[in-house]
């Protein structure tokens, strides 16, 4: 399939890992469609990667594979670096298990493109207004640690959104993310917003609709019959 004649695609995203829980998360949208199926990779207790820009699935589980092994998320971006002979198209975040962080920016991204990189963060985006979306994502994300790693994630999107987001916003797909794992092999929460006009505020719609769900599906994991309990009980 080839690439549609003019259009560029965007795409800005914040990785993060809660401190207190351990759990590790990524939230992103782009002006192409099915975001959630290509850039975001996280397995739990072990790392968090997004791959954006001219991106290459497969580089998401590979990062994950070396963080598994021992790799700090520096090491395994390096690994990741001299692996690829296309580095300089994309556009990679990484966040391991011990909230060291790593980022790299190619040199042939869509202007804006660049990252900041922290204490269990990377918010990064190519082709944006400028450098205040990859900031304000990153100011909103740290403000508000006590609160779900799903929640501080989206609210940095949301931030990232209001700060000007995308360069340009003529394509006709647009689509969002939030990916998050906790201890169990299984996700917290997977929501996709694969092709919608204002995808970030679908993507909070649908959080809003699921978060009070959260802990029970979790619980039918664990214990079906608290779970079926608690249901019945109307928590």
């Amino acid at each position: 399939m080839g690439v549609i004649p003019g259009i560029e695609f965007n795409t800005f995203s914040i990785i993060g890992r809660c401190a207190r829980t351990g759990m590790l998360g990524i939230a992103i949208t782009t002006s192409d469609i099915t975001v959630g199926s290509r850039c975001p990779y996280v397995k739990p207790m072990v790392g968090a990667v997004s791959t954006q820009a001219s991106t290459d699935p497969g580089l998401g589980p590979f990062a994950l594979r070396l963080m598994e092994l021992g790799y700090a998320a520096k090491g395994a971006l390096q690994q990741v670096e001299a692996s690829d002979p296309h580095i300089e198209r994309r556009q990679l975040g990484l966040v391991d298990r011990n909230g060291d962080s790593a980022a790299r920016t190619g040199a042939m991204n869509n202007p804006w493109a660049g990252h900041t990189t922290g204490r269990d963060y990377v918010a990064m985006g190519n082709g944006l207004v400028g450098e205040g979306v990859v900031q304000a994502m990153a100011a909103v994300f740290l403000e508000s640690p006590q609160l779900d790693l799903e929640e501080r994630l989206l609210r940095a999107l949301e931030a990232g959104q209001e700060a000007g987001g995308e360069a340009q916003d003529s394509t006709p797909y647009h689509s969002a993310a939030l990916l998050v794992y906790a201890s169990d092999t299984f996700s917290r929460v997977d929501l996709r917003v694969d092709e919608h006009p204002t995808p970030v505020a679908e993507l909070r719609r649908l959080l809003d609709i699921f978060a009070p769900k959260i802990d029970y599906f979790a619980l039918r994991a664990s214990d079906p019959e608290a779970a079926q309990a608690a249901k019945d009980a109307g928590i």
